[in-house]
């Protein structure tokens, strides 16, 4: 079995093939519009175009482009009662303190598509408000009358409640993405677990349309997904978890770098990943099992705060194509 790495980047995407112990490079030009387009030529080109023994290790950029562009589906979000502005007041924390004007924030979901219910629990996972039938039938009936494209459901505590949350999302109508909060990030903090779910919700019909041309594209091939974290997932899951895939293209990057650093023996590196559009630079330290890069859930994206497991990596807007001029 060859393995073939895939890195789709906003300019070029980049393929290896390992076979036999020797590798083999390949690049061709990205087609942003549909990117599964420049995978599979390059991957004809790189192994033949009838080849199908072999697995693809895929990172991507898709879901960073389409969260920093504001693209996806028009997203519903679904919380407890009293709780529909969560996502607007946030931690009420403010990037410039002595601005006494300060611009509103972006809107994650517009208040028409956010929605109140029952199901509410407390922190001991003692249920007090109850999803009730006629909870159940009002939101399927104001879901349906809006008909999202994708439902969100982040509920308090959800996570020691799930069947709730699993109760509320049926609620979606049929066929609509649906993302629960104690699937997406079980932890403690509806603030940060609802953008996640929200974000995962938002980008999952694109990531699933994508990855499903892709695998029609090379039928009976495994496909693995890079994630945030620096590990995979396969395809068929990846769309599930959207969110987790924002750092997917450079966190394939930094895993090389630390591996080459393994290799060289080098206990502290600095990567430093140039693309035509962007920068990454991240640190990479050793301990006594291993060379890795650091890993953060304090990351923000866009503006959003990302608590999942991702590479502590840092990012600026100035990549080989970039311009510099006098003015």
């Amino acid at each position: 079995m060859r393995l073939i790495g895939v890195d789709t980047g906003g300019t070029f995407t980049d393929l290896v093939l390992l076979a036999d112990g020797e590798l083999r490079v390949h690049k061709v030009s990205s087609t942003p519009d549909a990117p599964e387009r420049a995978i599979l030529a390059g991957i004809a080109e790189l192994a033949g175009p009838a080849a199908s023994d072999f697995s693809v290790v895929h990172g991507s950029t898709v879901a960073t482009n389409a969260l920093l562009e504001g693209r996806g589906a028009r997203t519903a979000f679904v919380t407890n009662r009293g709780f529909s502005d969560l996502l607007l007041i946030g931690r009420q924390a403010r990037k410039r303190l002595f601005d006494l004007a300060p611009p509103p924030p972006a809107e994650l979901v517009p208040p028409e598509l956010c929605f109140e219910t029952g199901g509410r629990i407390d922190a001991a996972g003692r249920v007090l408000e109850p999803f009730t039938a006629a909870d159940h039938a009002r939101l399927a009936t104001e879901l349906a009358r809006l008909a999202p494209e994708a439902v969100a459901v982040d509920l308090l505590f959800s996570f020691l409640a799930p069947d709730i949350e699993r109760a509320v999302g049926a609620a979606a109508p049929p066929g609509c993405f649906t993302t629960l909060s104690h699937e997406v990030l079980p932890t403690v903090g509806e603030y940060e677990r609802g953008v996640a779910t929200v974000i995962a919700a938002r980008l999952g019909p694109t990531i699933a349309g994508y990855l499903q041309r892709l695998a029609t594209g090379l039928p009976g091939v495994p496909i693995s997904v890079m994630q945030s974290s620096g590990q995979t997932v396969a395809a068929a899951a990846a769309a599930r978890r959207a969110v987790h895939l924002l750092l997917s293209g450079p966190a394939g990057g930094l895993a090389g770098a630390a591996h080459v650093a393994r290799e060289a023996g080098v206990a502290r590196a600095l990567s430093f990943d140039m693309g035509g559009t962007s920068t990454d630079v991240a640190f990479i330290a050793s301990d006594d099992a291993d060379t890795s890069a650091l890993l953060t859930d304090e990351g923000e994206i866009a503006g959003w705060p990302i608590a999942v497991p991702m590479v502590d990596i840092h990012t600026i807007g100035a990549g080989g194509g970039s311009l510099a001029w006098i003015d």
